[in-house]
């Protein structure tokens, strides 16, 4: 059975049924079901999937470590979360995350002024929202006409002329009205501590956000001054996302929680909470050498009370009110990006592909032997020979005494040669070996953008857990590459020998086979770009009722070709109008056929980007 790091990267969501890759959840649906499902109903190309479910898995997870804190250290401040919009704002998730987290008091954060529509649209009243990242005044005003609708809405002010100009709009807002109301302030704080990793400069003195302790005592000062220092509620930091070590967190909390408690000291009287940020790393290896996360949930949550505890008792303060804004965690789980295999490109390499002469030169000739007499007592000699004689009639072919079916021939027996000794010598697991199996990768061709899809692959080299929707039963033995379907070279997932992905042999003419990428739902869909005008994939919301009977709802179909154009800004009617005006004046269609003809490019103009399969075709006659 080929689990692909499943036990590593699954975190006990799903599970391998019968060699296909199956949901850990009601009667155990797979994967495999749900997109021949879908496929069948018309619905080709890429596909999402959103499991509520998970969602609810994880809020659930979250907040059950930190109560069971906050309850082994006797803790006397609360736990309270927000989902920071910018990890995923698509309506079919933020639907689904507030349908099931009503009952933890979960809530929003916005970090632009459309976040901040969709939080105070969002958000129950009472619950919480939170708001960073730079602001102006109407951002501003919009946070202050929440705080009146009656939101428990806090804003992080990022530099001192933001809280310049809360004071400003308070005024506006609450000098000539009988009944003042002023969302509540928060100060993110800059640390000397900072983070690790690709996110590491969001912490430390040069981090973009945060106010140094100058600004901090200044802000103080100001808030003081205008009366407003009861509003004071929250102190913010962050120090960086995918924390994979959690000495650094240990570190800043320290620093956040003294300044915290020399705050209340000092007559800040309101400040009741901290903020710890995001930064609750999801563990993507499907390899165990390259585990990215060395702590688990339970150590992070202790950590944090039991740190915040003990600082606001030496200190003598009230214990503050822990908020996370820990929106990987949340959402990446949720999510399955499928996508269909359209071709394999090195079948080329096959022993029925070679076009041996009656009479060969010497050397195609002993390549040949090599591969017919190779036995695992000889493979490393025989291996090193064949490498050797590719090299000798590459240069002959250059020199124009072979042609290019000898060319062929070499390269399709090397070929055989590697997989053979790669084969034969599997247990020795030598570096040698490793390196071979790139030479003898296959290409797989999958339906999909990486740039759409997943762009921190692309801009970040973050892995993605890869899988095979069945056949997990038959061991795959394809070291493997994957190609999307842009023209751009980097479009391309390789293959890594240090954390090698293996798929199965298949003939994709005859048998249909898909690829699921895991932990897809955090970023990766709001930052997908359009590059070649491929589109957000179609998705489908998974829904189980109390029975374990599953829906497939609020289905988004991926734009067709002339919604993508609109989305730009064409002329559609510009367009359209061209369009018929070619097909009516081309002397290369008949008349009779004109019709037809334009019939058929409005019916390809209603499609999506994406390729069609080979079944796809067939089904559509």
């Amino acid at each position: 059975m080929q689990n692909f790091g499943l036990d590593i990267w699954g975190d006990e969501n799903y599970l391998i049924k019968d060699g296909k890759i199956a949901l850990n959840h009601m009667d155990n649906p797979t994967l495999i079901e749900m997109t021949k499902t879908i496929r069948d109903r018309g619905h080709k190309g890429p596909l999402i999937l959103r499991f509520p479910h998970i969602i609810k898995k994880q809020i659930s997870t979250l907040f059950d470590a930190f109560d069971s804190a906050i309850e082994e250290f006797g803790y006397t401040g609360s736990f309270n979360a927000v989902f920071p919009l910018k990890v995923n704002q698509y309506p079919n998730f933020i639907n689904s995350l507030m349908s099931v987290a009503s009952p933890y008091g979960y809530g929003l954060e916005a970090g632009s002024k459309a976040e901040l529509i969709i939080a105070i649209y969002k958000t129950p009243i009472g619950t919480p929202i939170t708001v960073n990242g730079f602001k102006d005044r109407e951002m501003i005003s919009l946070c202050f006409i929440a705080a009146k609708m009656a939101h428990n809405i806090t804003i992080t002010i990022e530099g001192i002329g933001e809280l310049q100009t809360i004071v400003e709009v308070d005024q506006e807002f609450n000098h000539d009205s009988d009944i003042v109301s002023r969302p509540n302030i928060g100060a993110r704080i800059r640390l000397h501590s900072s983070g690790v990793g690709v996110w590491a400069k969001s912490g430390g003195y040069s981090s973009k956000f945060g106010l140094t302790s100058t600004e901090l005592l200044e802000a103080y000062e100001l808030l003081y001054h205008h009366q407003m220092l009861d509003r004071l509620t929250m102190i913010h930091f962050h120090i960086g996302s995918q924390m994979g070590e959690i000495a650094p967190l240990k570190k800043a909390l320290r620093e956040a929680g003294n300044i915290y408690a020399d705050l209340k000291r000092r007559g800040a009287s309101s400040l009741s909470s901290i903020n710890i940020g995001g930064g609750l790393a999801v563990e993507y290896s499907q390899h165990k050498h390259a585990q990215e996360r060395n702590y688990s949930l339970k150590e992070f949550a202790n950590d944090v009370v039991y740190l915040m505890q003990e600082i606001s008792t030496n200190k003598g303060v009230e214990a503050p009110d822990i908020y996370t804004e820990s929106g990987r965690y949340i959402a990446a789980s949720h999510s399955v990006l499928i996508a269909p295999v359209l071709e394999l490109f090195s079948q080329e390499y096959q022993q029925e592909s070679l076009r041996l002469k009656e009479v060969n030169p010497p050397l195609i000739e002993e390549l040949n032997d090599l591969f017919g007499s190779m036995t695992k007592a000889n493979a490393r000699e025989y291996l090193h020979d064949g490498l050797d004689h590719m090299e000798s009639l590459l240069t002959l072919f250059d020199l124009g005494y072979i042609d290019l079916e000898d060319r062929s021939n070499t390269e399709i027996l090397v070929n055989l040669i590697v997989k053979r000794a790669i084969y034969l010598l599997k247990d020795e697991d030598s570096d040698e070996l490793k390196r071979l199996q790139s030479r003898i990768q296959e290409k797989y061709l999958v339906n999909f953008s990486l740039f759409e899809s997943l762009p921190d692959f692309w801009g970040l080299s973050q892995q993605f857990p890869i899988v095979p929707l069945d056949r997990l039963d038959i061991k795959p033995t394809r070291p493997a590459s994957l190609w999307d379907i842009t023209c751009d070279s980097d479009g391309e997932i390789g293959f890594d020998p240090k954390s090698p992905l293996y798929l199965h042999d298949i003939d994709v003419k005859k048998d249909e086979y898909f690829i699921a990428f895991f932990l897809t739902g955090a970023y990766q869909e709001v930052l997908g770009m359009q590059h070649n005008l491929f589109t957000h994939p179609t998705e489908v919301i998974v829904n189980f009722d109390d029975d374990g009977n599953m829906s497939y709802d609020e289905l988004i179909e991926a734009q067709n070709l002339m919604d993508i154009l609109d989305d730009l800004d064409y002329d559609m009617e510009d367009i359209d109008k061209r369009l018929k005006e070619l097909i009516e004046s081309s002397d290369l269609i008949d008349d009779a056929e004109k019709s037809a003809v334009l019939s058929k490019l409005y019916l390809y103009l209603s499609e999506n980007s994406y390729l069609k399969t080979i079944q796809a075709l067939d089904n559509k006659g």
